[in-house]
């Protein structure tokens, strides 16, 4: 299969985002021209951040601004809304925006965060409640009526109301999911068809995209595997690396604080697993994180979720994206800041030579 590569798409944009004096004002209009933009440079769309806006109201206005070629991908919380209401939302959206351009994020977030929205589940049993509601979400998007009885749903007619919209074509919305427990890595296997990881140096990445491939085989099936990067491209070596140093010399002790101080009660694996290359130590130089050649953990330094960065000229940068090729690695969501100016820099110096 042909190398799919996706932006990044956040409503805080500039060269430091994360600082209130390196944001750049950002509307309904320049979001919609960056997704434009996205769309013309080649990129097959973008996944939407979970920050200050609600994703279902950014990806309507967005799809509605673009064209077919941009797909874009939207968080979902298991749970949060019913799995009745979430297919009448899928069908509707692509009954309005036209037909195989929406795509779902699955994001089973973390204990704490989902207590704030009321939800009160642990960590195993998010994986159980996520495997029950997608398997009723898929039976409703391809046009079923039926009753349901399981762990954490109950329902009745499930379905009727939603006659009136055409069911999907190809039965369910495409699912995209990144979980490195073992919960969330067999809930991957049975039900996504994308399964996504951060970066990770690719000895440690191939470990466990082998479990991945094995637990998804034991269910007769194959997933695509997709590669979550930010990317710091310069001419050369020296002035990447340079551009790392200054993302580290503008980010303030309160965001450094922040970042490293509250995740006392993060019960996401596939977060501690970033943490514990740059182990919550802010160096004086980028490169002293280098966790591999050009893969820099620094990111999750300042930025809220895990981050790696490849860091480097566009030759390294290539390279890097080839060796996780070569694990089978065939979709990236890559991002740069700022993402309007990246999104150019990326399409016209990295792109051409990934898929020569």
């Amino acid at each position: 299969m042909a190398t799919e590569v996706l932006w990044y798409l956040i409503p805080r944009e500039g060269h430091y985002p994360w600082e209130p004096e390196g944001r750049r004002p950002v509307d309904l209009g320049y979001l919609q021209h960056l997704a434009a933009t996205v769309e013309r440079l080649g990129y097959t769309g973008a996944l939407l951040a979970t920050d200050q806006y609600d994703v279902w109201t950014l990806g309507s206005a967005l799809a509605a601004a673009t064209g077919p070629g941009f797909q874009p991908l939207l968080a979902v919380h298991p749970g949060l809304v019913s799995p009745t209401l979430l297919a009448k939302m899928a069908l509707s959206f692509e009954h309005l925006h036209g037909p195989g351009r929406l795509r779902f994020n699955v994001v089973n977030g973390s204990t704490n965060q989902l207590r704030e929205y009321g939800l009160h589940v642990e960590h195993d049993d998010r994986y159980r409640l996520s495997a029950e509601y997608w398997s009723l979400v898929k039976r409703l998007t391809s046009g079923e009526v039926f009753d349901h009885e399981g762990e954490f749903y109950q329902l009745k007619n499930a379905g009727a109301s939603l006659r009136d919209l055409p069911p999907l074509r190809e039965g369910h919305i495409p699912l995209w999911f990144g979980g490195s427990s073992p919960a969330g890595i067999e809930v991957a296997a049975e039900h996504v068809d994308v399964y996504l990881t951060w970066g990770e140096p690719p000895h440690l990445l191939k470990e466990k995209l082998e479990r991945v491939r094995e637990r998804a085989a034991a269910h007769g099936r194959t997933l695509r595997l997709g590669l979550r990067l930010h990317l710091i491209v310069r001419d050369t070596e020296e002035q990447a690396w340079a551009a790392a140093d200054r993302l580290l010399d503008v980010t303030s002790e309160a965001t450094y604080a922040r970042q490293l101080g509250g995740r006392t009660g993060e019960d996401g694996i596939g977060w501690q697993r970033q943490f514990r290359q740059h182990g919550g130590r802010v160096p004086a130089r980028a490169r002293e994180l280098e966790a591999h050649p050009n893969l820099w953990p620094g990111m999750s330094l300042f930025r809220p979720g895990p981050g790696t960065a490849v860091v480097g000229s566009t030759e390294q940068v290539v390279e890097r994206l080839r060796e996780f090729q070569e694990l089978g690695v065939d979709t990236f969501i890559l991002s740069g800041n700022p993402l309007l100016e990246e999104a150019y820099r990326v399409a016209e110096t990295v792109l051409p030579k990934l898929h020569p």
